[in-house]
């Protein structure tokens, strides 16, 4: 069966918004387009190595498939690992439109994405990678459509933009499976979904007339 996996970028603050260029996604004024470059090092390359390296097919939502689209079939080096790799799987897109899908090995989900979701991920093949796709998010969120989650959490406040848990966010316990900090500052954190949220109080309990008429008789 297949899972959706969810690889996302974030600031400390939880915003996702632009983080390869400064024209990536200007969306509502934005202008800290960018932001994972000077913080971007061989070993943290490395660790998204390790996303990549197990087979999927690409999950995205319109803005990000357009981005990617206008990037990775004209990368020229045929041993780029994530231009190969990009190119070569397939990648399935949510749009509440009909695009043309010109990228290679592109599928559109269609009108009722959830229903199509729930059915590729009824089927046997490859894991569903989900790359940017903040819109999208909000939908597998709310509908609890995934399966893994792993966070870069770079060391920076970025104040506005769109955010990894948006409106769409539904209360979810998570396990942490794995966590790992870079020298530059950056932690990459892996989880699981893990039932509802548990609760508890660190209020003290109300003490009994018993215990209130002891503590009279001690002072």
């Amino acid at each position: 069966m297949r899972k959706i996996i969810v690889a996302a970028f974030t600031s400390l603050d939880g915003v996702m918004q632009a983080p390869g260029g400064p024209q990536e996604d200007p969306t509502a004024g934005f202008t800290l387009g960018g932001w994972t470059a000077p913080l971007f090092d061989q070993a943290l390359g490395a660790a998204m190595g390790d996303i990549f390296g197990r087979p999927f097919d690409l999950l995205l939502g319109r803005k990000t498939y357009d981005i990617f689209a206008a990037h990775w079939p004209h990368v020229t080096d045929a041993n780029h690992p994530i231009a190969r790799v990009f190119n070569e799987t397939t990648k399935y897109v949510a749009s509440r439109s009909k695009p043309k899908l010109a990228w290679q090995n592109s599928r559109l989900l269609g009108e009722d994405i959830v229903a199509a979701l729930k059915k590729l991920k009824g089927e046997n093949g490859r894991d569903l990678l989900v790359q940017g796709s903040s819109d999208l998010l909000q939908t597998l969120w709310q509908n609890r459509l995934v399966d893994e989650l792993s966070v870069l959490i770079f060391p920076l406040v970025l104040g506005k933009g769109k955010r990894l848990f948006g409106a769409g966010a539904v209360p979810a316990g998570l396990k942490l499976v794995k966590s790992q900090s870079y020298p530059t500052g950056v932690i990459v954190a892996r989880y699981l979904p893990d039932g509802e949220v548990k609760t508890g109080s660190f209020q003290l309990a109300e003490p009994s007339e018993a215990e209130v008429a002891r503590r009279r008789n001690l002072s």
